[in-house]
């Protein structure tokens, strides 16, 4: 998957998260723009790894802020 699809399913698995309806860019953040609490992280994360089948270490997740971190990081996983 290229990174404009990844970036795109990445975009449909955060709508359900996105309670104040944020237009997503690549700088958007998770904590400050959508003001995502811990267990708002944990659960998109899981969404993220079941749907790309792929694990986002702990060490990965601290380096990500936004979402073009996110999308990146994701298709390196994809490998």
């Amino acid at each position: 998957m290229d990174r404009a699809a990844t970036a795109e399913k990445i975009a449909e698995l955060i709508a359900p998260f996105n309670k104040k309806g944020i237009t997503i860019t690549e700088a958007s953040t998770f904590a400050g723009d959508l003001e995502w609490d811990s267990l708002t992280v944990m659960d998109f994360v899981a969404a993220i790894e079941d749907e790309f089948d792929i694990i986002i270490s702990m060490n990965q997740q601290a380096e990500i802020e936004n979402f073009g971190q996110l999308v990146d990081a994701v298709v390196k996983l994809q490998g």
